[in-house]
Parts: structure tokens; C-alpha cells; sequence
């Protein structure tokens, strides 16, 4: 026995996966054409998998202020910014989210993981709670494991459980910091916030938004969910991530708090890992700025959401809740989903197998992320892959007597 036998059953669970077709891990494209199309295994294969909200990877001018930066200052920081110091990218990058969030503080982390890793453990002490929702992101669940104070789940989306947790948690003296996402990442299912901000501020808690999958997506100028039902007020600390609308790596987190500078020599996960490349850092900025000066990127990916998710709907697949830049349809077993994700990829649509336990309730699902620089015809082209396969597989067929 290793000391790796403690992951037997895991191992077991991926090789049955992986030994009813393609290998989901190991899915690795020949080339790339553009945001939304890809070569695999010598074919043309849609890209309806890859969080590219905006489209903004193939961006010119974004590869153009990368490839400048990547010239004039090389490859790497090959260290931290409080050990090897800071390039003016990361300030500037930092001074203009700031600036977009209306926020007097901007800390840049090298991944969108490691900024929910740091913000929150960091921010709940020994004597402090933690109150998170149960369908929170593995990177939250992770910051819950590093911190040292208490930590308290509340069902997922639920206002009114979260307001009956905090009045039972009332007499405690430590501060309590509440966490929520704007856009969930499996079912694309969009947070009350609006009536979570309500409760904050009855019970006098603080709140962190983790915006990863609504930056970009939602609100008037693209700030997110906060933004769209006017309550960002009400939120104290905001993260995000590069890797989704603006088309690179990185996280972020902004607040109004006056000593939030502090957390610069208090966030292990931000001290003592290496800063982002400067190449990285241009092409984070340039895509902010195009997400700021062209709101057209938005108004076609919502178009593209609603266009896919209808699609499959009227098709008679379940889909989540919410129309968002997120459509999953639910299958009703692993092994279903499984061949029909394969079958798909057959037909030339990449899209995300997402099974248990990652996901929320044991759902299993077929996951897809729209893009601003899908074509309605991409779009289309998807619909009616679900629907054939749908039909080879007997999907909608029982869909539909169920529906009747």
C-alpha cells in the first residue's frame, strides 16, 4: 500500500470514465483557429466549453500589448512582488480595476483559485466565522480549510436560511464574513443579491462577492451581479478572475475597507507566490479596457446565452434556471452523460463533462460556456448536435412524455 492507495476509488471512478470513450483529461487539441474553434484529432471542433465569455484570447490588440510586454520585459517575475518587487503593469493593471469597480483598493493575485484561497483565509481569524453557500467553488471550500476561525454552510441561494444562521450566530463576538458568487459554475444559476445584501446588513456582517463568472456578463457597465440589482454598496469585497471574460489567468479582489493594504503582508497565498508575467498583466488590461469601451461584447454574449439556452429548452432538455453565458443540461445518470458527451465530441462539439461529487447534488451534467464570438450559426450548429444525439440516445424522447 502508498501512500496514494487513500485515492483507490477515486482512480477507479476516472478509469471508468475514461474507459467508456475519450479520456475528458486528457482531451488536447492539435491547434486552435480561434475563440471558438479548435482541431481535434484532425477534425474542426466547436469550442462551447471554455469560459471565454467575451471572446477576447484572440483579440489583436490583446496579444499585440503582450506580445510588447513580453519583449521588453521577458518571460517571468520569477518571484513575488514583496520579494522581487513590482513591474508598473501591476500597479496599473491594479490602479484601473479600482478604477472600473469604483473601489479605492485593488490587490492582483496570480490566479483567479488563489485569490478566494487568500482573501478569505486571511480575513477570518480564530475568533471570527465564516458563513459560505453549500454550492460555493472548491476554491472557497479550500479558504475554509485554511482558515482558523468557525465555518457555517447555509443551503444554497437561500436568503432566508442564511438570515436564520446569522441570528443563532448573533451573540457571537467575532466578525462574520458572508460569501456568495454572482454566477454559480455548473448550473449557471444567478445569487439573490439583492435580498442576500439585506440580510447583511440586518445582521451587521460583511459580504465578498466572488464575481469569477458575472464580470463581463452582467450589469450595465459589466461589473456583475452586484452592479445589475444595484447593491454593491452593500458588498464589501469583490473578486474575480482574468481567466474568464478578459481571456488570461489571474484573480483580483477590490474593497473600500481603509486598512485593506494590510492583507499585502498578511495573504500568505499572495507574498509568497510568483507575480504574474508581464505579458499576462498587458493582455489582462487591454481586455479590461475593450470590456469597458465596447459594451457590444456583452450585448452579443447575452444574445448568444439566451439563443443557446432557449435552444435546448424548446428542445426539452433541463437546463439550469437561470439564463446565463452558463447552460448545463442535466442528465438523469453518470453513464448517460458520459456517452453523450462522447458522442458529441464525435460530432464535433466540445463542451464540459461535469459528474459527481463536483457537482451540485449529484447532478450529472453536460456543461457548456457561450462566448461573445460564437455566430448564431455556431450556436445553431450545437442546438442541433444536442438533438441528435438527444435522439440516439433516447434522451428526448423521455424528456417529452415526461414534459406530456
Amino acid at each position: 500500500m502508498t501512500i496514494l492507495a487513500k485515492y483507490t476509488q477515486l482512480r477507479e471512478h476516472y478509469h471508468r470514465i475514461a474507459g467508456a470513450g475519450r479520456d475528458p483529461f486528457t482531451v488536447r487539441f492539435e491547434r486552435l483557429i480561434s475563440s471558438t474553434e479548435g482541431v481535434l484529432n484532425g477534425r474542426r471542433t466547436i469550442l462551447l466549453g471554455t469560459n471565454n465569455y467575451l471572446g477576447l484570447t484572440f483579440d489583436q490588440s490583446c496579444i499585440d500589448k503582450g506580445v510588447e510586454a513580453l519583449i521588453e520585459q521577458g518571460t517571468g517575475t520569477t518571484g513575488s512582488r514583496i520579494a522581487n518587487g513590482s513591474y508598473s503593469g501591476h500597479a496599473d493593471l491594479e490602479t484601473e480595476l479600482a478604477d472600473f469597480y469604483g473601489r479605492q483598493h485593488c490587490m492582483v493575485f496570480t490566479t483567479g483559485y488563489q485569490a478566494n484561497l487568500g482573501v478569505i483565509s486571511t480575513l477570518v481569524g480564530k475568533d471570527d466565522i465564516l458563513v459560505i453557500d453549500s454550492d460555493s467553488h472548491a476554491s472557497i471550500y479550500d479558504a475554509a480549510k485554511m482558515t482558523a476561525g468557525q465555518v457555517v454552510r447555509f443551503r444554497h441561494n437561500d436568503p432566508d436560511d442564511l438570515h436564520k444562521r446569522l441570528r443563532r450566530l448573533a451573540d457571537h463576538p467575532g466578525n462574520k464574513l458572508v460569501v456568495v458568487e454572482g454566477i454559480y459554475s455548473m448550473l449557471g444559476d444567478v445569487a439573490p443579491l439583492k435580498e442576500f445584501a439585506q440580510v447583511k446588513r440586518e445582521n451587521g456582517v460583511y459580504l465578498l462577492v466572488d464575481e469569477a463568472h458575472s464580470m463581463g456578463v452582467r450589469g450595465d457597465t459589466g461589473r456583475g451581479v452586484a452592479e445589475e440589482v444595484g447593491v454593491e454598496a452593500d458588498v464589501d469585497f469583490i473578486v474575480g478572475t482574468f481567466s474568464k471574460s478578459l481571456g488570461a489567468v489571474g484573480g483580483f479582489c477590490v474593497s473600500d475597507l481603509p486598512d485593506f493594504d494590510v492583507m499585502r503582508v498578511a495573504c500568505r497565498p499572495y507574498m509568497f507566490t510568483a507575480s504574474l508575467p508581464p505579458s499576462v498583466i498587458a493582455s489582462s488590461l487591454q481586455a479590461l479596457r475593450r470590456l469597458r469601451e465596447e459594451p457590444g461584447l456583452r450585448h452579443r454574449l447575452t444574445a448568444n446565452s439566451r439563443r443557446l439556452y432557449d435552444g435546448l429548452r424548446n428542445l426539452g432538455f433541463q437546463v439550469g434556471p437561470d439564463c446565463s453565458p452558463i447552460v448545463a443540461v442535466s442528465l438523469p445518470s453518470k453513464e448517460l452523460a458520459i456517452a453523450f458527451w462522447n458522442k458529441l465530441l464525435e460530432s464535433g462539439l466540445y463542451i464540459n463533462l461535469a459528474l459527481p461529487p463536483a457537482t451540485p447534488n449529484s447532478l450529472s451534467l453536460l456543461r457548456t460556456s457561450v462566448s461573445a464570438a460564437h455566430t448564431p450559426q455556431q450556436i445553431d450548429q450545437a442546438v442541433e448536435m444536442f438533438a441528435k444525439v438527444g435522439r440516439q440516445l433516447g434522451v428526448l424522447p423521455t424528456l417529452v412524455q415526461a414534459a406530456e
